[in-house]
């Protein structure tokens, strides 16, 4: 088969990974990660642009490399080809190889702040992302600076301290290690980011189970919707499910 790969480049590693051993031809294209900033239509619409400029008599299938990404792939329509989609409701899914072993290591530790190669490589928006981003138009990314000559110095610390810590709620820095790994920065990298915030941390073994199926084309359905071509991706009023609908969004 013929396929074409749209992923968020924090799978970058990953997918380069599998499709250099994938048996089909896979032509790939990376979007940055700050897609995810800018909130939920835009990023539906920009991605349905990409899919829309698709040649559709020279693939056999479109692969999205997200999970639902706070609701943005829904409504994202299949003009031409099937579109293939992992049942993940984030990235993480994809990472630790199920929906299952996720949703465990979640439950079982809560507090826990994961890290992977591409999330430590290109988790910040940059460029235009940055720009459109909901953290730069609520001013969330402003230097402690800025903050000063707008708010005073002990404001500014105070919003520094509350918003210019992602790992601010968390108690344990997890690194998804995925065997793909160049040498030992990424992890010595992750692990000097918990001891400067404090946090424990953890080493945890992924699972490429999962990125090699969807560039394989072993599309197990309890694992990846099949969206035919003409219908669109529907997700369910709890967010749990995604499913093929054809009547659009």
């Amino acid at each position: 088969m013929k396929l074409k790969l749209i992923s968020c480049e924090v799978f970058f590693r990953e997918f380069c990974h599998v499709v250099a051993r994938s048996p089909h031809q896979i032509d790939l294209e990376f979007i940055p990660k700050g897609l995810h900033d800018i909130g939920q239509v835009p990023m539906r619409d920009r991605l349905q642009g990409i899919i829309d400029r698709v040649d559709g008599s020279g693939y056999d299938a479109i692969l999205l490399g997200y999970g639902l990404c706070n609701f943005g792939i829904a409504g994202l329509r299949a003009p031409a080809l099937r579109l293939i989609v992992p049942r993940a409701h984030d990235c993480m899914t994809l990472f630790f190889g199920s929906q299952q072993r996720y949703l465990e290591n979640f439950h079982s530790n809560p507090g826990t702040y994961y890290l992977t190669t591409g999330w430590m490589e290109r988790g910040e928006p940059s460029g235009e992302f940055k720009q459109l981003s909901i953290q730069h138009q609520a001013g969330m990314d402003r230097t402690f600076e800025e903050l000063v000559e707008l708010y005073g110095e002990d404001n500014a610390r105070y919003l520094m301290e509350q918003l210019g810590d992602q790992t601010r709620h968390y108690t344990r820095i997890a690194f998804i290690e995925m065997g793909i790994e160049p040498n030992e920065s990424f992890h010595r990298g992750a692990e000097e980011r918990a001891r400067k915030r404090n946090l424990t941390f953890e080493r945890l073994q992924g699972d490429m189970r999962l990125f090699y199926d969807l560039v394989n084309g072993n599309w197990d359905e309890r694992e990846f919707l099949i969206v035919p071509p003409g219908q669109s991706i529907g997700v369910s009023r709890d967010g749990q499910k995604i499913f093929a609908q054809a009547d659009g969004r």
